[in-house]
């Protein structure tokens, strides 16, 4: 719902609700507490007190009449008491000619507790309290042919079939009717809120999912514009330098080469970036399926850093095991951003990887003889490199330190649990 706000007037302010509602709310509330049960049971057991010392009965009467009543305290846990509170509320009417009020309440309470919660299908329940209503009413029947009663001519054979002699059976049927089909219509109004409520609320998750897919996309669609590019050019440039520039030493081919096709790895890495971003977007191109790298690729890895002008050598203690998919790629990742500083920031050094498998853990070390941290410490050295490793080390349940080695220069030591 949109409204239009015209210049210079202020906002029409939402109308307030209605007065019974708020009421209605706190009601429903306080119906729903486990408390209401018990307090509405001994309220309506100590009116049945009362009206029992007003109007006293026979024993089994005042029995069926406090049993009625106290039964209905056990309703919000146990529903189907209601049939104890409907039986006793009977019990009590059939042993004396007059239902007391307060069997009235509590068994109507008994009824509406059935049908609220559904213990048997309203027409059974409904079927089953209109039988129960003829028995008492034969009970009846039966008395009145032997003692008589007061308005009532002594009953003959064939007065016992007389229509007029059943109106308690018809009045009993509509009360548990009315009661039964109140609480079913309740339990029907419930649901169909809950089923509501349950398809908005999938209907929101929905929204913000298609959002956030939205979002991942115009991100891939945004990385693509900036970055794809450069790096593409830069790759083709590489390329190309080979084959067009005159009297190019091998040294400085390899070189180009090596570019390129860090160019080229650097591309396929963003397409799988932005294929991951793009999950939820129709118009996008599947996601390579090419592996992530892992530590089996640790040798490659090693063989670009050469290639560069580094010098590296990788040490391995303890029996090599496979690893989860998560740890092989961030122990790769970890070792690959170590060796990326140590040419940002000490080209030329020589870097020493140790992998050392012991039970249920990693230990990852890089270390070179470079000048070590400078002034500023490692953060300083390296940027956002170090928190991204820390990072990766965290997620998994490890640590990572960073800092001066032990014989002079820096040193990166991750402890990976599994």
């Amino acid at each position: 719902m949109t409204r239009t706000l015209t210049p210079g007037r202020p906002a029409a302010a939402p109308e307030a609700p209605p007065p019974d509602r708020g009421v209605r709310r706190r009601l429903r509330h306080w119906a729903a507490a486990p408390s209401y049960a018990w307090l509405t049971a001994a309220g309506l057991t100590l009116f049945a007190v009362v009206e029992l010392a007003l109007v006293p009965g026979s024993v089994i009467t005042a029995f069926g009449v406090v049993l009625c009543t106290a039964s209905l305290a056990l309703r919000a846990t146990w529903p189907a008491v209601g049939f104890l509170t409907v039986g006793a509320a009977l019990l009590s009417f059939a042993t004396d000619g007059n239902m007391a009020y307060a069997t009235i309440a509590g068994s109507l309470i008994g009824c509406y507790t059935l049908g609220r919660h559904r213990v048997q299908h309203p027409a059974i329940l409904v079927l089953a309290g209109s039988l129960a209503a003829l028995t008492v009413n034969l009970v009846h029947i039966d008395r009145w042919a032997r003692d008589g009663s007061p308005g009532l001519p002594v009953l003959q054979g064939t007065d016992r079939f007389s229509l007029g002699l059943y109106a308690e059976t018809l009045v009993l049927t509509v009360m548990i009717l009315g009661a039964v089909s109140t609480g079913d219509a309740v339990r029907a109004r419930e649901e169909t809120r809950h089923t509501r409520a349950a398809a908005q609320s999938r209907l929101l998750e929905m929204e913000r999912r298609q959002a956030a897919e939205g979002e991942r996309a115009a991100i891939a669609r945004e990385l693509h514009d900036m970055i794809a590019h450069s790096v593409s050019v830069i790759a083709v440039r590489a390329e190309s330098a080979t084959y067009t520039t005159p009297d190019l030493s091998p040294p400085a081919r390899d070189a180009f080469q090596e570019i390129a096709g860090t160019a080229r790895s650097s591309m396929a890495e963003l397409r799988r970036l932005l294929g991951v971003l793009r999950s939820g977007d129709d118009t996008s191109p599947a996601p390579l399926t090419a592996p992530q790298p892992s530590l089996a690729g640790l040798g490659d890895l090693l063989e670009q850093h050469r290639a560069v002008g580094g010098t590296a050598e990788l040490r391995i203690d303890g029996e090599r095991v496979p690893l989860p998919a998560s740890w092989e790629l961030s122990a790769y990742r970890i070792v690959q951003e170590a060796l990326t500083n140590v040419r940002r920031h000490a080209p030329g050094a020589h870097s020493i990887v140790e992998l050392h498998y012991g039970p249920r853990l990693l230990t990852i070390r890089v270390t070179d003889d470079g000048p070590g941290p400078g002034p500023s410490g490692p953060a300083g050295r390296s940027g956002h490199g170090l928190v991204g490793m820390a990072e990766r080390a965290s997620l998994l349940g490890g640590a990572l330190t960073a800092g001066r080695g032990p014989a002079g220069g820096f040193l990166v030591e991750a402890e990976l649990p599994w």
